[in-house]
Order: structure tokens, then sequence, then C-alpha cells
């Protein structure tokens, strides 16, 4: 036992990892309770101290022999009288500790302490004569002496052997002694053999050894200095350490036949199972007792052995803390060999009758009750020692041993809640305590978060609290390594921000006080300061600071809350819990804070609403304060989108959309891109990330210029006009996408400003996404096959296409007028076909001015399809006089000039036709104005379609005069075109209204006075068409008509329009009827007289829509009308109504009903 300790630091047999246990195990678990020592010293009996007061001589003898004395020259003399004084002295004082009261003991112990630095062999051997001289005395003084002895020995640099030996017979001989004195002088006696192993601890361990491998179960004092050897730090240098550990696995080892020994193993378990004097605090022997039970079943072999055992030890008495943890220490070391066993013993111990009762009942009993009222802590402990002891073999077991720790946390009663909340805070100190690392930290916590983030406000506060008391634990400590970085330190943050807006105010409390103590640990980390513990700090879960202060629990939390001082020392304290947020934020990693980040996130997707608004806000005020810093938001932005749908609290709402306002200040393109992949299809929820996206006006400009970026980007579909499946591609689908934000987000009062600023742009693009749309080529009406594909994978046609997206361009950006130009001919669906899409863009162009600054970058565009528009555009724009504010005549030249070089013929060829406009020849003015003559003589050919295509090549001429004008050739078009209105052939009319319509809108204000007349009597006959049975004539009546009233400067023209375009029903034809006779009494007599005959028309259907006009008229005028009237025309309202009070629609029915009646009335007057 004496020889070296063979060094194998890395071992990997079995006994390597034995040590490794025993290793953890004695830092937490064995320590020497110093208050029992200490309590010894009072509770001796006083009868003894007056029993032995006259048991020794007064006289102090010299045991020098008298010749050796007479030998001494006088020097000599001199000192051997001085070295005979101080004998003589501690002898005294030796005697007095037997009869000296508590105050004059501790002086006595001081002075032979102060003695024994300077002569310690002189105060040994006084203290070893007299105990030779004195067999005879009491136990109390024996056990005082022991204490002296003790302490000299401490003292003592170097030991003899002869005295080494002397007083290791002495302790020997006393330890085991029975006394009245009981088990402190046992101790006392014991400590005198610790502290001989400080000199030489390998002779006093073969001593040991060899007691403890007698076969006969080792008596109380050889546990007791076992448990105070494995506990102590001082006593062994590092190396030592490891060799007594190793040392002690191989006791263990050789302690397994013991285990099939009935006696033994029967003592063993009374031994361990037998309260202590002092429940609340674990004795020596008994800590050391079950760290070795652990190690002899964990060097047991047999699994049936290992199981008897630990289901033995798992049915004594639950009722002590100390016990708890011992067993659970037990079953921890065993797990290292025996994972299997234990957790199969530890499943069946859980599921057993007791423990069942002690999970759901709240009240004992009997006292048989009581030791399995906290059964359910044990097995707590238990599983936290499991996971901390066998931590090589565990990850397969994590999940399990997590959700037995939560079952048997959540299960535990109100009653039972602070000796179950005590053990998991001692539990969690104890692991971090023997792995302080960030890693183990993170582990730690982690089986937290379900609690914490539970409904039930209890569960949070229990789970908070036990989260603050190890961050205060490690605050105070500073056990963590500050080299290591830690490990999602983010998500603590966040979930303790969140809580600290619990509606709970105790875990408000808790969670701000963690968060500021947790605030502390990250300053401390960051400046690279660590406290060391001292010598004395804490090993186990009951010892005291070396301060006197005890380790954090629960009761300690509430007995000694954190004080004034202490709070008005570290400002952290004194601040509200959206600024101590704030402050850790500032120590946080850009790694750590998307962990916090992403905290938020999660939990905005809960089912509680305190979590939901805790994490909007969370959410909200990291990116407000550390925005700008992140790097990939893509993701982040995504799982806000997916989780806004179950935010329901509208706070929570605005606050989670803000966090995206800010956010995308400094992440424009990704949160566009991103939100861009999750809308298709689009949704309400989706719809308002976008608006938030724009809430601020520079950022929706860039988001308005992303989308059009994105919208340019338009592969052509391989495949595509053979009617394959539409195209998978990333790019393709963004790009449609973005067609269909760029048309919803013209209603967001967000992006009105960007949107109208950005018009031109805007109109150019969507065009020309037209364009690229019929490129595409897809069949009209898709078969079931090619549905079901489409439902998978949107495509132009299954969105909102760019016409629609044009369309709402045009009438929300104040650009109405343009939009009804084509809404009233019906104009849209020459967009529906490519061959018809340049018609449709030329109609277009003809009312648009303000792009024109946008059309020559777009000349320039690498896209054909831009090129194409943007000269469809241009050529249009050649008839306009707005051309030359913009583009010199000279210009225009150049650019049309260029066009004829272009790749595409189609580019080339409407160059060639722009070169031929009249604005670059003047004299082609008078040409076609002369031919307008003998055209309108065709008018009258008994060829239907030769008279269309005459009107057509009318109309093709006065669009090609431009801004010349027909000039006096307008009033015989005007002329010739109305005698057309009533013609019978539905093509004809249609033809003769078009013609005028654009007669009407190429004339110019100069002209306006010839046609004046001519406008007017066309007015009541083309509203009058607008209920025409052929649909094209109506349409065409309804573009005229509305051009007519733009040339004589109607107000309303807009409410005007949405009335010819889609109103219905009495309100609409009294609208109209009011815009023609409320304006003078002129055209108020034209209009009239123009009604009255059309009552004689043939078309049965012109002649009841005059004879409702006339009816309105009567309502409001029926004096005028009546001055007007005849008895043919009286006769023909009284048929008319007659007819109409039989008519399909009530509301007409009703209006003829009345007017009959009024008429009869009015016509059975006797005229004045």
């Amino acid at each position: 036992m004496d020889g070296q300790c063979p060094e194998r630091p890395h071992s990997r047999t079995p006994t390597g990892r034995m040590s490794s246990a025993v290793s953890q195990n004695s830092r937490i678990s064995l320590p020497v309770s110093t208050s029992t020592k200490d309590a010894s010293c009072m509770k001796v009996p006083q009868d003894s101290a007056r029993r032995d007061r006259w048991s020794h001589p007064t006289t102090i003898l010299l045991h020098k022999s008298q010749s050796s004395q007479a030998t001494l020259m006088p020097q000599e003399h001199g000192m051997f009288m001085a070295e005979a004084y101080s004998a003589a002295t501690c002898f005294k004082m030796l005697q007095d500790m037997n009869s000296a009261d508590p105050f004059h003991l501790k002086y006595i112990i001081k002075k032979i302490k102060n003695m024994a630095h300077g002569s310690p062999k002189m105060v040994m051997e006084t203290i070893h004569d007299y105990f030779i001289d004195n067999p005879e005395i009491s136990s109390r003084h024996k056990f005082r002496l022991f204490q002296a002895l003790e302490m000299v020995i401490r003292a003592s640099d170097v030991l003899e052997e002869t005295w080494e030996k002397t007083f290791t017979r002495l302790a020997l001989e006393n330890m085991t002694k029975a006394t009245e004195l009981e088990d402190i002088y046992q101790d006392a006696a014991s400590n005198v053999l610790v502290a001989i192993c400080r000199h030489s601890w390998r002779v006093v361990v073969q001593h040991l050894e060899t007691e403890l491998l007698t076969g006969v179960f080792p008596h109380r004092s050889l546990l007791y200095v076992m448990g105070v050897l494995s506990s102590s730090e001082e006593l062994f240098s590092q190396e030592d350490k490891a060799c007594w550990e190793e040392q002690l696995i191989q006791m263990a080892i050789k302690s397994v036949p013991f285990l099939r020994t009935d006696v033994w193993s029967k003592e063993l378990l009374w031994t361990l199972t037998t309260p202590s004097w002092t429940p609340q605090e674990q004795s020596p022997e008994k800590a050391f007792l079950f760290a070795y039970y652990g190690l002899i079943l964990q060097a047991e072999k047999n699994s049936a052995t290992v199981r008897r055992h630990l289901q033995a030890l798992l049915e004594t008495s639950h009722q002590w803390p100390m016990q708890r943890e011992g067993m659970a220490l037990t079953l921890g070391l065993a797990a290292t060999h025996h994972l299997d066993d234990v957790w199969a013993v530890l499943d069946q111990f859980g599921r057993s009758r007791p423990i069942r009762w002690s999970l759901h009942s709240f009240s004992p009993k009997n006292s048989e009750d009581l030791h399995w009222k906290w059964a359910s802590s044990t097995i707590l402990l238990a599983y936290g020692q499991v996971a901390a002891k066998a931590r090589a073999h565990i990850l397969p077991w994590v999940d399990n041993i997590v959700s037995r720790m939560v079952f048997y946390f959540h299960y535990s009663s109100w009653s039972l809640y602070s000796r179950t909340t005590e053990a998991l805070d001692l539990m969690l100190q104890s692991l971090i305590m023997q792995n302080p690392t960030a890693g183990e930290l993170h582990f730690l916590l982690s089986h937290l978060y379900t609690w914490l983030a539970s409904e039930k406000a209890h569960e949070r506060q229990r789970a908070v609290h036990s989260c603050m008391i190890l961050l205060k634990f490690l605050n105070h400590n500073g056990y963590l390594d500050p080299k290591e970085n830690f490990k999602r330190i983010g998500q603590l943050v966040g979930i303790l921000g969140m809580l600290c807006q619990d509606p709970d105010k105790a875990t408000q409390r808790c969670s701000l006080e963690g968060a500021s103590h947790l605030y502390q640990l990250l300053m401390r980390h960051k400046a690279g300061e660590t406290l060391q513990a001292e010598s004395q700090a804490p090993k186990e879960l009951s010892q005291a600071h070396s301060d006197g202060t005890p380790l954090w629990n629960s009761r300690d939390q509430k007995a000694t809350p954190l004080s004034p001082q202490e709070m008005a020392k570290n400002h952290i304290f004194q601040l509200c819990s959206s600024q101590v947020i704030k402050e850790i934020m500032q120590q946080l990693t850009l790694a750590e804070l998307n962990d916090l980040i992403w905290t938020a996130i999660d939990s905005l997707g809960s089912t509680s609403p305190f979590h939901v608004q805790a994490a909007s806000e969370m959410l909200l005020t990291a990116i407000q304060e550390h925005g700008a810093k992140l790097k990939i938001v893509s993701s982040m932005a995504q799982a806000i989108g997916l989780r806004l749908c179950s935010v329901h609290n509208p706070q929570a709402q605005e606050k989670t959309l803000h966090a995206i306002t800010l956010l995308a200040r400094n992440h424009t393109r990704e949160l566009v891109a991103t939100f861009l992949d999750i809308s298709i299809p689009l949704d309400s929820h989706t719809f308002q990330l976008w608006r938030a996206l724009g809430a601020e006006q520079p950022t929706s400009h860039l988001v308005l210029t992303m989308l059009l970026a994105w919208l340019q980007e338009r592969p052509l579909p391989t495949g595509a006009s053979d009617s394959s499946p539409c195209p998978k591609e990333k790019t393709y689908l963004r790009s449609l996408a973005a067609m269909n934000m760029l048309r919803e987000l013209q209603f967001a009062r967000e992006f009105k400003q960007a949107v109208q600023e950005a018009y031109p742009k805007l109109f150019l693009a969507l065009l020309t996404q037209t364009h690229y749309v019929l490129e595409l080529n897809l069949p009209g009406e898709p078969q079931p096959k090619q549905q079901a594909q489409e439902a998978a994978m949107p495509s132009p046609q299954s969105c909102s296409t760019s016409l629609e997206a044009l369309k709402r361009l045009l009438s929300t950006t104040g650009h109405w007028h343009d939009f009804a130009h084509l809404e009233l001919q019906g104009s849209w669906e020459l967009f529906a076909t490519i061959h018809t899409y340049p018609k449709g863009v030329g109609l277009l162009a003809r009312q648009i001015t303000v792009v024109l600054r946008q059309l020559l970058p777009s000349l320039q565009s690498p896209e054909e399809r831009d090129r194409k528009v943007a000269i469809l555009i241009l050529t249009e724009f050649l008839y306009s006089p707005a051309l030359l504010e913009v583009l010199p005549k000279q210009a225009a030249l150049t650019v049309l000039a260029q066009g004829l070089h272009d790749p595409s013929p189609e580019v080339r060829v409407l160059s060639l036709q722009g070169l031929s406009n009249i604005l670059f020849h003047p004299d082609k003015g008078s040409l076609l104005r002369g031919q307008l003559r003998p055209f309108l003589d065709g008018f009258f050919q008994s060829s239907e379609q030769v008279i269309l295509c005459i009107m057509g090549t009318v109309s093709d001429t006065l669009h090609r005069l431009g801004a010349q004008g027909a000039g006096s050739q307008s009033l015989s078009v005007a002329i010739s075109a109305r005698s057309f209105f009533n013609d019978e052939r539905n093509t004809i009319r249609a033809a003769a209204m078009a013609l005028f319509g654009d007669l009407v809108a190429a004339t110019a204000d100069r002209e306006l006075s010839g046609l004046r007349t001519q406008v007017h009597q066309s007015m009541v006959p083309l509203l009058l068409h607008l209920k025409d049975q052929c649909p094209a004539v109506a349409t065409q009546a309804k573009f005229a008509f509305y051009r007519c009233a733009v040339l004589l400067r109607w107000r309303l023209l807009h409410t005007l329009f949405c009335t010819l375009a889609w109103e219905r029903g009495l309100s609409a034809r009294h609208f109209l009827w009011t815009c023609l006779m409320t304006r003078s009494q002129e055209e108020f007599s034209i209009h009239l007289s123009q009604a009255l005959s059309h009552l004689h028309s043939h078309s049965h259907h012109i002649k009841t829509w005059a004879a409702l006009f006339i009816g309105h008229t009567i309502c409001y005028h029926p004096q005028a009308v009546f001055q007007m009237l005849n008895a043919v025309d009286t006769n023909l309202l009284f048929c008319t109504f007659e007819r109409l009070k039989s008519d399909p629609e009530p509301s007409i029915r009703e209006f003829a009903t009345g007017q009959l009646s009024f008429l009869q009335k009015v016509s059975a007057r006797p005229k004045q």
C-alpha cells in the first residue's frame, strides 16, 4: 500500500472509469460536518469533570533521569531547564483542560497551538506522556486531549515515524471505544487519524483497508474517517487525490463478495437508513457509505444482484432530504455500468402503488405514509444523478430522463412544492458543480424550458424560480469556465424576458432577478473574470460557504431575499425588466441575438395570449435595438409570416408587423425575396406583411423597385408552347408573385405615394408583362389534368393577371380617364391574344402621355418585348401634340431611324410606320382631308360590308390626321354618322356610333363651335341606345356618350364613367337624366324633343326607353313636357306605360304604374 500509485490518468479500463465516477462524487457528496464536531465540545456531561478534578497529582514531574541532568554543562543545563519548564507548562495546561469552562478551554487550546508551532515535538511528547501517566482519566478529558492532539499534528510540518505509529495506534484503539460520549468521542479519536493522513496517508489507508475488508461490517468510526478523507480537499495533492480515489475503487471491487452475505448486506442497509441525530445534515460516514455502496454495485457484474440491492434501498424511508440525496447518489454511481438495470428499477419503482399515491395525495394518513410522501423527489434526484454519472452513455436516454423529470415535477402537489423544488434546485447545483461548463448550464436549463412555457401559472412559477436560483448560485460562486462560450444563451434571455411580462407577480419578480444575475454572469464572462472558490468552498449540497452563507435553494430564497444594499451595489437590479433585457442584449453575440429572436418567433405560435403578447414585444425590442446587425433574416421573416396567422391579439399583431417594418430598413432585399416565396397564393396575413414592409416611405419605394426587378426576370419556360406543365424554377415563380403583388399593393395606402411616383415604370412593366404572359401560349380551357397541375403550381392565369394589375394601376393613380377610354369601348379584350395585342396598346397609348420620358430607356432594353411595347407606344404618341413637349421632332426621327436596324422584324416595321407619320409629312394633311368627302358619299352603298369598311377607313383617317384635325369636314362627318344611329342593321349602328366617338375624341377646342349642335342632338339617341339589344351597339353608345360629355366638359365625369360602365337600375338612369336635363334651357329643349321623336321609333326597345326618359322629365318638369306634347305623343306615352306595367323588372312596373296614373289625372283636367 505504500508503493507508488500507478499513473494512468487516461485509463480506459473499468477501474479508470470508476475513478472518474468517484472523482465527481467526492466533490459533492462526502463532506465533513464541521457543525457536528463543534457541537460535540458542548455535549460532555459535567459530572465527569467533578469526578476527575482530584484524580491527578498536583506536582509537575520531570521525566528526565537524574544522571542525565547531572552530566550537563551549565549552558546546556539552562537550555534543559527552559525546555523542562515549557513541558511542565504544557503538562499543566493539558491537566487544566479537564475542568476548564468553554471560554477558558478556548484560551488553553490557543496557547497549546502556539506552543506547537514553536516546539511541536515537545508538545506531542508531553501529550503522549500525559496519556501514559494518567491511564484513568475520564472520557471527557481524553476527548479534549484528542482535540488538542489533532490540532498539534495538523500544525506540524513533519511527523516523525515514531510519533506516526504511536498516535495511529492510539487513535485506532479509541475510535471504536464505547463511552458515555458516544459518537463524538469516537469522532475525536478518528480526527487524530485524519490529521496523521496529512503526513502519511498511505499508512493510515492501509490500516483502514485491512479493517474494511475483514468481511465483518466496518465500525462507524472507520466509515467516518473514510468519509472525511473522501470529502477533504486539503489533505491530498492532486496526484495523491487520484491515487486515493483509485485505491477506493479497488476496495469497492474487493468488497463485491460481501453483497452476497446476508449479515453484511443487512447491516449496510440498516446503517444507511437509520436517521441521524441531525436529519438535515449528512454525516460523513453516511455520505461515504452511500457513495461506497454505489461503487460496489458499479463493480458487481451480476445484474440481478444490482437490481435486488437497489430495490431494497428504494423501499426504505424517503422522509429526510439527505436520505433522498444519498439514495440518488448510489443509483447514479451504479448507473455508470448498469444503466439498463437502474432505469428498470426506477421505472418499476415509479409505477408502484406508494409512488402513485404520493403523486396524488395531499395529506398523509399515518406515520408510514411519511416514508413515501417525498419518494417522487428521490426519483427526481436519481434521474439527475443518472444523467450526471452515466454521461458517456446517457445520450440515447436523455429524452426519456427529461420526460420522467418533467412528469414527476409536473405532478408534485403544492403541499410537496417546497421539498420538490428544493430537491430540483440542489440537483441542478450539484450537476453544474460536477461539470462547471457553459454546455452543462445549457443542458440543465433546457430541461426547464418545457415548464417555463407551460400554460399553467404555478408550473411557470416553479420553473422560473429554479432557473433563478441556479443563475444566482453561479453568479455568487463563479464556477463557470470563462474560456468556454455560452450556448444558446439567447434562448434563455428570450424566455426570461417574456416571463418578465407574466401575469403572475411572483413569476415576474423571479424572471427579473434571474435576468439580472444572468447579466452579471455575461459581464464577468466578457471581462474574463472568474470568482475562485476558497479552499473551504462547498463540495456537498448541505455544506456552507466559507463565509457562512449556505448554498442557494428554495428555502434560502424565501428566507433571504436580495437585500436593498446588494441591489444598490449593482445597478442592474434597479432597472425595469425592459431595460434589463436591453442591457443583456448589448452583451450578446450575433449568434446569441439570432437565438433570442428565434425564441420570440417560436413563441408567437403559443396558445397562451400572454406568451404571444410578450413574444411580440421581445421581437420588436430585439429588432429595434439590433436589427441592423443581423446577417441572415430570410428564414426569420418566413417564420414570422407563417406564425402571424395564429396571432389574434391586435396589439401583438401590431408589434409583430412593426418589427417587420424596422427589419426592412436594412434588409429590404432579403425580405422582398422571402415574402415573394410565400405570396402564392396570397392571403390576408401575408398581405399584412407586405403592408408592414412598406410602412415607411423610403422603404416602400425600394420595395416597388425590387418588385419591378423581379417582374423583369421573365424566363420563358421550356416547352411552354407545347402545353407542358408550368415550370418550377424559383425565378419564374417569383416573377409571377411580383406581378401579383404589384397588383395588390396598388390598393395599400402604405404604397400609394410610391406607386404614384413609379407610375411610368409600372405602366410599361405591366404592359410588357402582359405580352410575356401571351408568349407563354397557355391554353384557354385547361383540361382536368392540367387543372390539377395548376392547383399545385401557380400560373399567370391562376394568379392575378398583369392585365388586371394594369387596370388597377390606371384606376388607382388618377389615370381613370385612360382606363375609361378602353373600358367603355370594351377594348381590354384586345390584350387577350398576341395578334390583337398591338392594337390594344395603340388604343391605350392614345390617352397616355405621362410615360413618354420612360420610353427611351425601354427602347434600349435588351429584351425584345420591352422594345416592342415602347415602339408601339411611341408610334401612337406621334399623333399627340404632347409628344413635342417631351421629345423634339428631330430626336423622334433619330429614334425611329435606329429602330430600322433593330434585330426584331416587328420593331423595324413599326419604326418604318412611325417615319410615315403626318408629323414628319405635314402635306399629308390636305391629302387626307380631301379624301373624306368621297368616303362620306360611300356611306350610302347598298353593301353592308362596304359601308363598314368605309366607316372604319374614315375613323382611321381622322386618327392619322392627328393634331391637324379634319377641319371643316368634321361637321359633314358628324351629320353622316348621326344619320345611321337608328339604322336597322346592328353593325351599321355600332360602326356609326364608333365613328362619331372617334370624331369627338379627335376634335380640338377650336373646332367645337361647329359641332356643338350635333353633339347636343346626339346625346339622347346615344343615351337611349345604352339599352340597345345589340351589345356592340350599347358599347359604342357608351363610349360616344362619354366622349361627348368630356368634350362638353361636364362635371362629375368619374361618376359618369362608373355609371356608364357598371351601374344599372333607376338610380343610374336618374343620374344620366340629371346630367342631360339640368344644364341649360336650350339643351333641355333639344333633349326633350329628341326623346319625343324616339317615341315614333320602329324599335320597340328604343320606344320604351324614350318613354321612361320622358316620364322622368314629367316628374320634375311636368309643365314644360305637356307644353311640347301633342295628341299623338300623349297616346304613345299611354300605350307605352300601359305595356310597361307588365315589365319583368319590378322597378319599371312601379314607375310605369305611377306615370300612367299621373297622365290620366292630367288628361282629365280641363285645358286652360
